[in-house]
């Protein structure tokens, strides 16, 4: 079912907030800017503090908007997260998962023959019910093949690529990712797109940039609303940046790539304020999952107290950054404690338009905008998957894990290691251990890297317990899983012949077709 239209709701919203925050003069709703970073960790930000203190914008959008320190995403890993964000679902329900192993990570890497359903109703789709225009720049990550595109899928127009920037390739065993300009191939990283793995040297960042730039401007000009996500990847490993901005950072590599994604926000939040759009645009930045500590510290970012990152469901995976901006609506400087999900952007950016979400499925995002423009909190869980597994929630202070597990004693030996130099007896485990019956509580109030488990025995523990019981129990009876998207594997789907190839002379051709079920780590 359709987004349906409530005319007065927005402006409800803003009438209720203007006492706060000031009267709105908004002619249209606001536009939308979703600011999605790749593998950044908590604490990779000034404001969150990091000690080099090389993100000054970043640092001043938190100052003139609400930072969320108690930001989650859906998944530790970037395909599901990202279906999460678009869908306003939790990854299990739109098939972003696989059941080829229990609790596996899974993506979309080349050879995945699944993508996001038809059937799953992204934001830029509904969006179009309130006169959106809308643009994705950078990473999808949401199946390569073309009917999983973004135009297919709502967006009016992309420029970047289906997949990671891996490689590169030889283009005979493994070809190398394309970047497109809407529906057709234009290049392929590491050819029209270089990336020096060497120097790190790549001005990918900076294009994006000019494609944020020129289409805010385009869209302001015809005064028509518009929805932008950025989603740049130059924090994934391996790291890049341009080169005004390799060697300027305290933190290596990585931290040369903060600086100039920190100065590209800089500029797209300028460029709004000399438009004159500022206070009719609402932004939000934060990340899809954890700093990936594996590719630490030369390419991997921070992830502050917490404990592990990316891959798994302890706090360093699955905590964002998070800062919300809007001038003259949300109240500068102020700190939300709301438990909040990269789900509630897809419900929240609805709300901003004046559209519910849709009534015909289970929606997991919150309406953030409460507790943005008025101060109001919501008791609320927060859901820690892992592949087709729960493996722990939070309500309010407490954390119960279900399951807990870092990676298997096999990869851990090959030097692959989730939680460098952070080993905790008993919880960060490398055989999947079960707690369902009796689960690991921490209180992250007193105990935010989850090192002191609650005693069983301690009347602390059994009211916890007694609280997220009936949660988790509500949540798993009424759950239906979508069917699963990321168990098949073929070398013969993968990027060989794009869209578009033939104009370029970069056609490609496949091997012989072999589905096979995928093969993820463990």
């Amino acid at each position: 079912m359709a987004a349906v239209a409530v005319a007065t709701r927005w402006w409800l919203l803003l009438v209720l907030s203007a006492a706060e925050v000031g009267v709105a003069r908004a002619l249209q709703p606001p536009n939308i800017l979703l600011l999605l970073m790749d593998d950044m960790g908590w604490g990779d930000l000034g404001v969150y503090g990091e000690p080099s203190r090389e993100t000054p914008n970043l640092d001043r959008m938190a100052v003139e908007g609400m930072l969320f320190p108690n930001f989650y995403t859906a998944n530790p890993l970037c395909s599901p997260s990202r279906a999460a964000l678009l869908t306003g679902r939790l990854p299990i329900r739109s098939g972003f998962y696989t059941t080829n192993g229990h609790a596996r990570n899974a993506y979309t890497p080349q050879e995945i023959v699944g993508g996001i359903p038809d059937s799953e109703l992204l934001l830029p789709a509904l969006l179009k019910g309130a006169g959106y225009a809308s643009k994705i720049v950078g990473k999808w990550h949401l199946g390569h093949r073309p009917q999983f595109h973004p135009l297919k899928h709502g967006f009016d127009e992309w420029f970047g690529s289906p997949n990671c920037h891996f490689g590169p390739y030889d283009n005979k065993a493994r070809p190398n990712i394309p970047v497109y300009r809407d529906q057709e191939m234009v290049g392929r990283f590491y050819e029209e797109f270089p990336i020096n793995l060497k120097t790190g040297e790549a001005n990918l960042t900076q294009i994006y940039l000019q494609e944020a730039l020129e289409f805010i401007q385009r869209q302001q000009a015809a005064h028509r609303p518009f929805f932008l996500y950025w989603a740049v990847d130059a924090t994934h490993a391996p790291v890049y940046a341009s080169k005004p901005f390799l060697g300027t950072s305290q933190r290596g590599r990585y931290g040369d790539a903060i600086r100039e994604l920190d100065d590209s926000v800089g500029r797209i939040l300028r460029l709004l304020r000399d438009l004159s759009i500022a206070e009719n645009t609402f932004v939000f930045f934060t990340s899809d999952n954890g700093a990936a500590l594996i590719s630490a510290p030369r390419q991997g970012g921070s992830n502050g107290p917490f404990l592990c990152g990316k891959q798994t469901t302890f706090e360093g995976g699955m905590r964002e950054p998070a800062i919300a901006w809007w001038p003259g609506h949300i109240p500068a400087g102020q700190v939300s404690h709301q438990l909040g999900s990269i789900m509630d952007l897809f419900t929240t950016s609805l709300s901003l338009a004046g559209l519910e979400p849709p009534r015909d499925r289970a929606i997991d995002g919150l309406d953030l905008l409460p507790a943005m423009l008025q101060g109001r909190l919501t008791d609320r869980p927060i859901f820690y998957y892992r592949g087709n597994t729960l493996m722990a929630v939070t309500l309010g202070q407490y954390k119960a894990h279900f399951w807990t597990w870092t990676n298997s004693w096999e990869e851990f030996k090959q030097g692959i290691d989730f939680c460098p130099g952070q080993n905790v007896s008993g919880v960060t485990t490398h055989s999947q251990e079960e707690h369902t019956k009796l689960p690991l509580i921490f209180h992250l109030g007193r105990d935010p890297g989850e090192r002191f488990p609650l005693s069983v025995a301690s009347i602390e523990y059994l009211d916890a317990l007694h609280r997220i019981t009936p949660v988790v129990q509500q949540h798993q009876e009424a759950l239906v899983p979508g069917q699963p998207q990321l168990n098949v594997c073929n070398r013969a789907v993968m990027n060989w012949a794009p869209p578009g190839c033939e104009k370029l002379g970069k056609c490609l051709t496949p091997p012989e077709s072999v589905p096979e079920k995928c093969s993820w780590p463990h």
